[in-house]
């Protein structure tokens, strides 16, 4: 089975090395300081039992390593736009793509096009939605240094047949057993989406506060009335989960201690914006937004969650200016 990882950042570094390790043959679509890093030294993943220090095939050029077998894809969604059509090398008529993005993807309401995360139709053209396996990530990793990841806590992937709705698509068991096989806890999941919106609607309010207050997960939810505020914008997703078949059966009281158990930690979005990296709040926000415009629920503490955290990202260069 050949693996190509697309991205060699946070998540991207724990499965590639992982999946390597456990003797996969694996290549990475990296480029600049981290691709010379790979080639240079390896890839490299620090856990709390040990190191670990892959060599693999790393390229900045899909057409270089060729139709794939199995492809995780672990960049930011907000570069996936860009980079899709670049993919369509790695993809073989029987390739399974594993999209493991932070997030709504762009095909969550196939075959509708979200514009938030999909503004030209370039992902949906270049990946055979056929060919689609959705991931949910619950792993906290950084990136050290390139070429180095650091694995904090949590273990555990979630795989699903992306397209559902009773539409034919790949079986996730191959990916799920090249995971399990390179150490991971793997579920698989006959409803993926519900699973994702659920990531999503723990994570829709501290990721995006995290970035606009700097405040580490531990103090958002110490915060009486910026908790109260965030209870707000769940409970207008929540509603919007209801009305497109991902109730959520929790309250947000619920979920938040769920949060409250990670301790003081960082969430990615705070980690992109203290390293002057773009923000993925088009996939975390916007879209839900998007979403919601199509089952008329109104979103008006999520409207003012969106606008603070994008105004404040663009005066600090994390987010496209306005058109």
């Amino acid at each position: 089975m050949k693996i190509c990882v697309v991205g060699a950042g946070a998540v991207g570094g724990v499965i590639g090395v992982r999946l390597a390790s456990a003797g996969r043959p694996v290549s990475v679509l990296a480029r600049g300081a981290t691709l010379a890093a790979i080639r240079s030294g390896g890839w490299r993943l620090r856990e709390v039992d040990g190191r670990r220090t892959a060599h693999v095939t790393a390229s900045d050029d899909p057409a270089r390593l060729g139709p794939q077998d199995l492809v995780f894809l672990t960049v930011k969604a907000h570069s996936l736009p860009a980079l899709a059509p670049s993919l369509v090398p790695l993809l073989g008529p029987d390739t399974v793509v594993v999209a493991a993005l932070n997030g709504v993807p762009w095909w969550f309401l196939h075959p509708r096009r979200l514009h938030s995360v999909d503004p030209t139709g370039s992902i949906a053209a270049s990946i055979p939605a056929s060919s689609l396996v959705g991931c949910v990530v619950h792993l906290s990793a950084s990136v050290a240094a390139p070429g180095v990841v650091r694995l904090q806590a949590e273990n555990e992937l979630i795989l699903g047949a992306a397209r559902g709705g009773g539409a034919a698509g790949p079986d996730p068991g191959p990916a799920a057993d090249a995971l399990r096989g390179a150490g991971f806890s793997v579920r698989e999941s006959a409803d993926v989406k519900a699973d994702i919106w659920y990531k999503l609607w723990g994570n829709m309010t501290v990721n995006p506060i995290s970035a606009l207050t700097g405040a580490t997960a531990d103090k958002i939810l110490d915060d009486d009335l910026v908790n109260g505020f965030a209870h707000a914008v769940m409970r207008e997703a929540a509603e919007i989960g209801a009305r497109i078949g991902c109730p959520v059966g929790q309250s947000p009281t619920d979920r938040n201690a769920v949060t409250r158990k990670l301790g003081a930690f960082k969430t990615s979005m705070l980690q992109d914006a203290e390293a002057g990296r773009p923000i993925e709040l088009d996939a975390m926000l916007t879209v839900v937004r998007e979403i919601a415009a199509t089952v008329d629920v109104p979103t008006p503490s999520l409207a003012a969650l969106l606008g603070l955290t994008r105004l404040a990202a663009r005066e600090r260069g994390l987010y496209p200016t306005a058109p």
